[in-house]
């Protein structure tokens, strides 16, 4: 048993290190002041390098490389920052896995070579008004009309929601209750019929938009349906791989984190020396370099374990829980040991905290997990209704 990245991953790892450093700083700064996503023609610069289909099969045009790969690049951006990361984050482990793996011949040729080339960004769209961790009380239903498939329905809290092209979203096929309705349908943002909210003000994730989308007899075609009635198990298993990416996203942030209160604690001078001479600096640092390497090797294994396929629902559970409370602690000690430079906008540190603090509502709250975690350990479903 091997803990090191292979020399293959190594060079990958180094390429998109020094892309992302090199590259995306500024553009990272731009995103934070105006709000605005990663433009088209940056989309394209990922997309020459290979950076949007590292895991995609070669039948495909990707790169053919596996999940944890996948994961090694994408930590790379999230140090940057949140929002350049977040195009890598849908491509990569998001819903175009989603169609990918599930969508029919037709759907999958007229998508996924523009996702590849830069030109098309797909969201997911799962969560409604009353259905959140609750995700088997959602009212969205399609009726079967013909060739087509007719949605109507409210979605809430979809990222990229108004940006995206594409949206993977989950809805109720059928009149069966619970899970046994769910499935999942693919809408393009020009489709008739839909239409999206006011784009909300987070506390963090700026560049990664998000609003309600509204559902009016929207039409697609049958060709558009992704998993039927009853495959709420296959998305869900199919999200365990965007809930490893969600824990890179927030692994990235921290260790983005403390490569930069690194650099300042020796920089940083008080009582005639470098503030890292303190040992209660050096404590907190162990704390956080212990806590980023544990994250680490959570996600890895998890990845590992999968290979190509989907990672356990345990393992995911374990490395997204552990990651959300993870990030949240080691940018708070980051900020605290900058003290002002800290809380500054101008420096960055206070970015991270506000971006760091959203991956454990995002993708199943932090509780949810483990709830998640717990049923795993009992070897049986813990239903937390009345």
């Amino acid at each position: 048993m091997s803990f090191a990245l292979s020399e293959e991953q190594l060079e990958l790892q180094d390429a998109a290190r020094r892309f992302a450093r090199n590259e995306l700083p500024e553009l990272a700064r731009s995103i934070e002041e105006t709000a605005e996503p990663v433009p088209p023609s940056w989309l394209q610069r990922y997309a020459e390098m290979g950076f949007l289909g590292i895991n995609t099969p070669e039948s495909r045009g990707g790169m053919g490389l596996s999940h944890l790969d996948a994961l090694v690049v994408l930590e790379e951006f999230a140090k940057i920052s949140v929002a350049v990361a977040f195009p890598l984050f849908e491509c990569l482990v998001g819903p175009v896995r989603i169609v990918e793996r599930h969508g029919n011949e037709a759907l999958k040729q007229r998508v996924l070579p523009r996702v590849l080339a830069g030109d098309l960004v797909i969201a997911i769209s799962m969560s409604e008004p009353d259905a959140g961790t609750a995700l088997t009380d959602l009212k969205t239903h399609v009726r079967v009309d013909g060739e087509s498939l007719v949605l109507n329905g409210t979605k809430r809290w979809c990222s990229g929601a108004g940006h995206s092209g594409g949206y993977v979203i989950f809805c109720r096929l059928s009149e069966d209750r619970g899970a046994r309705g769910i499935g999942a349908v693919y809408v393009e943002k020009e489709t008739p019929g839909l239409s999206f909210g006011q784009t909300e003000r987070l506390m963090g994730f700026r560049g990664v938009p998000s609003a309600d989308m509204f559902l009016e007899d929207c039409r697609v075609p049958a060709e558009n349906l992704l998993v039927p009635a009853g495959g709420f198990g296959q998305l869900m298993e199919a999200f365990n791989l965007e809930r490893l990416g969600n824990a890179t996203m927030s692994l990235g942030t921290a260790a983005g984190a403390l490569e930069q209160v690194l650099a300042y604690v020796e920089e940083r001078q008080q009582f005639g020396k470098p503030i890292a001479d303190f040992q209660a600096v050096q404590m907190k640092l162990a704390e956080m370099a212990m806590q980023v390497e544990a994250c680490r090797l959570l996600i890895h294994r998890a990845a590992a374990q999968a290979d190509r396929a989907m990672p356990s629902g345990q393992d995911a559970s374990l490395a997204k829980c552990f990651a959300n409370e993870m990030v949240r602690d080691v940018c708070g000690k980051a900020m605290q040991l900058m003290g002002g430079y800290g809380y500054a906008t101008e420096y960055g540190m206070e970015q991270r905290f506000r971006d760091g603090w959203g991956w454990g509502i995002a993708g199943g709250t932090i509780d949810i997990q483990k709830v998640n975690i717990a049923s795993g350990l009992l070897g049986r479903r813990l239903s937390q209704r009345g």
